[in-house]
């Protein structure tokens, strides 16, 4: 009892001294992330507030009203908002968030008309615009509020008018408060248009780094193949330019409203334009609500009570425990460092959402472990369950590697991470589900299915490409996936591609070029680069040897391993039929004459460009981007295969 009753005494010293410091801590950053990709509904009304002109039509949002081109009465004199109903803290005290966001807009002057006024992308207290907020107020202030202090207003603006305060009519600008930006940027020195006399979408990243305190806005032309809005969305994102358009210091702490609400404002004036948006992707670092104060002078003197309770009528369970859990700390400890944390499933929630984990639900198994289909009934929400095998050595690792790493990917072609569980061991990760599966099961479907297109085909390399190019230049560290293969590369409903599988990813240290593993080299055979099984080391070049398999095995509808007559592989197949002058007699025999010949003809020998045997001589993934888009040729390639 003399031990107890000690303990007791230190147990209740710990409590009244650690009581009056607990609620100055500072919370911790929770993460929200959606894509809203479109095409958009009336559906989405439930998820966005479309007020005053705004509207959703033709598969966009409308910022302000649609009209058709021929009319001769256009929208004059209009304004609207669009907004995401969730609101958000942004800051608490002098901490302040960080949020990404990336979309993908087209603002069209109809015929040879002057274009007015423009569009913002905006953070603002309430989801309404205030009344007569149109011409250059641009759906954020009016005649009366503009400049006021009390607005709460930040928005970044794509002015398409010029008023007697604006550089010139093709800008980007910050505001604050006010339609008068605090720094604005002429476009034209981008080599960019915002409203052309003719059909533009721009792609455009907004990023918000709460630590620093600085704003970057980017922005580039999308496809030049698209000319609808559905194409448009079905087109790939291209990579994110290197250099902003704008740059910023900006501390949003006190500047906007403790709840503020993220969407859009556009209008028109004397002249008019179409301000649509056709995908919007969404990531936000905030802080949780506040608690009243109330429930914390409450909580203030319960939970001591609670807990000294606990500690003398379980002090042998709570020993126990405390055993039980120190074979948990490094995950717990690894995940509570993590930057807005993703979700905490309960182990319950999945194993009902899974049918106990039937085998039934089962979508695909690997070294890893196995992955199940499941649906979270209260939120009917449709997800891949990866469970990590008691029997993977590395298992802890490769779970924390993997969640470490895509919790803060953001790439509409890869497979968003949903959230995390670990119950007695039980390692699990919840993922976004793909209703059309892994890119292998379609190319090597039986004899009875309908080959996969050849549309389908060259969207998905184009998704792969993008998504590539994102983890070697655009992620704020390099990152090596280590295992890309068709199995690894999902399909959405509308055959995106979304790259998966990050439990052999490693991120680069900024001085580093090549990650090693200490039990050798890791990775599937076939997609292997040559360089790999002597150094042991995987690099952005051996992640772009990979890529080069999956473009001929997606081209020729064959796995890297295939023998054909006397080549051991595919690769030395391709590169036979290039050297005779008959290359295209490699595409997928079930294609028929249903493929576009020069497109093929460019991906199988960017393929074998990829598939260089020395590193060095492949092709980067920015280069590869312009190859497949046929923006640049494809690098002379040899016609014997070198020598490694």
């Amino acid at each position: 009892m003399g031990v107890l009753a000690a303990s007791l005494t230190i147990i209740t010293a710990f409590l009244l001294l650690s009581c009056p410091f607990a609620s100055s801590k500072t919370p911790k950053l929770k993460r929200f992330s959606r894509e809203y990709d479109g095409p958009f509904n009336d559906t989405y009304r439930k998820i966005f507030a479309v007020e005053s002109s705004a509207n959703i039509i033709n598969d966009a949002l409308q910022i302000t009203p649609e009209f058709s081109i021929n009319v001769v009465s256009k929208p004059q004199n209009k304004f609207g908002r669009v907004m995401l109903r969730t609101p958000f803290k942004l800051w608490d005290g002098q901490n302040v968030g960080s949020f990404n966001a990336s979309f993908l807009m087209n603002i069209y002057r109809p015929n040879n008309d002057i274009a007015g006024e423009g569009i913002a992308f905006v953070i603002a207290p309430d989801l309404s615009p205030p009344g007569n907020s149109h011409g250059q107020y641009l759906g954020l202030t009016n005649s009366t509020t503009d400049g006021n202090s009390s607005n709460q207003i930040v928005a970044v603006e794509f002015d398409t008018f010029r008023q007697d305060f604006d550089h010139d009519d093709n800008h980007v600008g910050l505001n604050i408060n006010s339609v008068n930006s605090t720094k604005a940027e002429s476009l034209s020195n981008h080599s960019i248009e915002i409203a052309p006399n003719r059909t533009v979408f721009y792609n455009v990243w907004i990023l918000y780094n709460g630590s620093n305190k600085v704003i970057e806005v980017y922005m580039v032309e999308g496809s030049k193949n698209s000319s609808t809005v559905k194409e448009s969305q079905n087109s790939p994102t291209p990579p994110m330019p290197k250099t902003p358009v704008l740059r910023s210091e900006l501390d949003l702490a006190g500047l906007i409203n403790q709840k503020s609400y993220f969407g859009f404002a556009a209008s028109t004036g004397n002249y008019t334009e179409l301000n649509c948006v056709l995908r919007w992707n969404l990531t936000v670092d905030h802080f949780p609500g506040k608690k009243s104060p109330a429930l914390t002078i409450a909580l203030g003197v319960c939970v001591p009570v609670l807990v000294l309770g606990a500690a003398v009528f379980g002090y042998y369970l709570h020993k126990k425990r405390m055993l039980a859990r120190r074979s948990n700390s490094n995950i717990l400890g690894a995940l509570s460092c993590l930057p807005g944390m993703p979700r905490e499933f309960q182990f319950n929630e999945l194993k009902k959402a899974t049918n106990n984990f039937d085998d039934r639900s089962k979508l695909g198994q690997g070294g890893y472990g196995v992955v199940y289909k499941g649906v979270i009934a209260r939120e009917n929400l449709e997800v891949a369950v990866k469970c990590f095998s008691r029997e993977s050595i590395k298992g802890e690792g490769d779970f924390l590697a993997e969640l470490t790493i895509i919790n803060r990917l953001r790439h509409r072609h890869l497979v968003r991470l949903l959230g995390w569980c670990h119950k007695n061991g039980k390692l699990l990760l919840v993922y976004e589900y793909m209703p059309n599966g892994s890119l292998d099961k379609h190319l090597f479907a039986g004899a009875d299915d309908e080959p996969l297109s050849w549309m389908f085909r060259f969207k998905i390399i184009s998704g792969v490409a993008s998504a590539l190019h994102y983890l070697h230049n655009e992620y704020d560290q390099r990152v090596v996936h280590r295992d890309l293969k068709a199995s690894n590369i999902m399909l959405e409903g509308n055959f995106n591609a979304r790259l998966g599988d990050f439990g052999l990813a490693r991120a680069l240290d900024n001085e580093k070029t090549s990650y090693a593993e200490a039990e050798g080299v890791l990775g599937t055979i076939g997609y292997l680069a040559p360089e790999c099984f002597h150094t042991g080391k995987a690099t952005q070049q051996s992640d772009i040897y990979a890529f080069g398999a999956v473009l001929m095995e997606v081209v020729c509808g064959r796995k890297p391993g295939s023998k054909i007559g006397v080549y051991q592989v595919l690769v030395d197949w391709v590169w036979s039929l290039y050297r005779e002058g008959r290359v295209l007699d490699a595409v997928d025999e079930r294609l028929g004459e249903d493929f576009v010949a020069e497109e093929a003809e460019r991906i199988l020998l960017l393929g074998l460009a990829c598939s260089h045997p020395i590193a060095n001589d492949r092709p980067e993934s920015q280069a590869i981007l312009q190859i497949i888009s046929g923006s640049v040729p494809v690098p002379h390639v040899p016609p014997f295969k070198p020598a490694f």
